[in-house]
């Protein structure tokens, strides 16, 4: 809890006896609270995790999004025994969370660590290591990366929209003015520059884009629903 900054609204945390016993307890976020028991009191009551009863312990304070989007209230924690044997069937941990207490030591602790793991898995001098220890600003360059490459895929078929768009707009003025010569021919006739013909067209060409952009946004505004973090409880 301390790693990840947790703190409980209500009820318990559980404990070490808990882990040790393999106990099926849990203590929920504020958004499954929220989609399965609205505003009733979760803690004591039972609910499912994959066909598993757990008692719910207690609940955890709200913590909001997170800096990537994701809510960080969408979430059930259990002793990683009932997890590891009675969930996933497997006996290693898939994930640690640790925190140096200041910067400066992030290092050193990386070096214990590394240092732990090689002798807990066994692993000899000159072999590589069998595991991956991913440093804070590696995870944060990463996401900078992929919201860069976000951002460029987003760019590039906006662009492809915006040229397909604009092919469209230019055969439709195409065919408009191929249709009407003579109209063209008898506003000449009366006195029109052509740079008056000019700017007709172009009012004309940039009304259909804007009433095309409009009625787009407000197709995507009809169909775009949010969704919700959760299914049926």
């Amino acid at each position: 809890m301390a790693v990840r900054g947790w703190r409980l609204a209500r009820g318990t945390f559980f404990t070490e006896d808990d882990i040790a016993a393999i106990r099926r307890v849990c203590v929920l976020g504020q958004t499954i609270v929220a989609n399965l028991f609205g505003a009733a009191d979760p803690v004591g009551q039972t609910i499912r995790v994959q066909q598993i009863p757990c008692q719910v312990l207690g609940v955890l304070a709200v913590k909001g999004q997170s800096p990537i989007g994701r809510d960080q209230d969408d979430v059930v924690l259990m002793p990683y025994t009932v997890v590891q044997k009675q969930l996933k069937g497997i006996t290693w941990l898939d994930d640690i969370l640790c925190s140096a207490v200041l910067a400066e030591a992030i290092p050193l602790a990386e070096a214990q660590i590394t240092a732990l793991l090689r002798e807990r898995h066994h692993v000899h001098k000159g072999q590589e290591d069998d595991f991956n220890l991913h440093h804070p600003t590696e995870i944060a360059q990463i996401r900078v990366a992929s919201q860069r490459t976000m951002t460029l895929l987003l760019a590039s078929v906006a662009a492809v929209a915006l040229v397909v768009g604009g092919i469209g707009i230019m055969n439709i003025m195409l065919v408009s003015v191929t249709e009407r010569t003579r109209e063209i021919g008898v506003r000449l006739a009366v006195g029109a520059r052509q740079r008056d013909i000019r700017a007709q067209f172009l009012v004309e060409a940039v009304t259909v884009a804007l009433l095309g952009g409009g009625l787009g946004l407000g197709l995507v505004g009809a169909y775009s629903t949010p969704r919700s973090p959760l299914g049926p409880p």
